[in-house]
């Protein structure tokens, strides 16, 4: 069984491609109610955990649907997690292994991506050039295959991570700091002008913190659950979200092959 949580379709990828080389099931972690496909557990089947990093930590989502979990893993089930960024993951892989830990869970094995930048929420943080989107997608395919033997092996003690040079300070002082300010809904607003009604944003928001009423434009719900992912802003095909100021002249990304 694989979890896992996709704003802009680059965890996606990985995690169907994990699926369909092991046969396992895919059950999204946007709803903490799905921790109840536990109870389809095969016996000796594997689990994994697919995840963005948001300010080098695991998605607030993520840490509450695991806090859910509570027991219901078998023991000495095989455990594994795959995070994607856009360029380093400081300590989210730590993160995430404490968390499981307080419910008993190992976890035996780890890799990271490195996959097209999404997240425009600050000055000088832009989506990548074209290429770079091309040459960070095929490196990650070719990891990909490696991880994937990894998990179909049941390898343990593989963590294949991109921790960076200060993974200490990214994650606890600058992520404290990410979580604290700009994990927030507030900001986003919409061109009316330029909004054609579609409700794109309301059906790709990960967990339905958006309300469009046909051939209206988008309200955020302001309901403390928004990831700010920037999946809204990346789908939106007349490009009329924005981010307060911070996403002007910024462009947009979501995984296509």
């Amino acid at each position: 069984m694989i979890f896992y949580l996709s704003c802009t379709g680059n965890t996606l990828w990985a995690a169907q491609k994990l699926a369909r080389a092991t046969g396992e099931e895919l059950v999204s972690m946007a709803e903490e109610a799905n921790v109840e496909a536990l109870k389809r557990l095969h016996e000796d089947e594997r689990v994994g955990f697919c995840f963005p990093v948001h300010g080098w930590r695991p998605p607030l989502a993520v840490r509450s649907f695991i806090s859910k979990i509570g027991g219901k893993l078998p023991e000495g089930t095989f455990c594994y997690a795959l995070c994607t960024a856009g360029d380093t993951v400081g300590e989210a892989v730590d993160i995430l292994r404490k968390d499981l830990l307080r419910h008993g869970i190992t976890l035996n094995s780890a890799f990271s991506l490195l996959m097209p930048n999404t997240y425009v929420g600050l000055p000088l943080m832009n989506v990548d050039p074209v290429k770079t989107q091309l040459r960070k997608k095929e490196k990650a395919n070719e990891d990909l295959r490696q991880f994937i033997e990894t998990v179909k092996n049941r390898n343990s003690g593989v963590f294949n991570v991109h921790r960076g040079h200060w993974p200490r300070i990214n994650s606890r002082i600058l992520g404290a700091l990410f979580f604290r300010y700009l994990v927030t809904d507030k900001p986003f607003r919409v061109d009316r002008e330029r909004c054609i009604g579609c409700g794109k944003c309301a059906k790709v928001c990960p967990v339905g913190n958006i309300r469009q009423d046909k051939n209206q434009p988008p309200m955020w719900l302001h309901n403390g659950r928004c990831l700010t992912c920037f999946a809204c802003y990346h789908h939106c095909p007349q490009h009329c979200i924005s981010f307060g100021n911070r996403t002007r002249g910024k462009g947009q990304y979501f995984f296509s092959n």
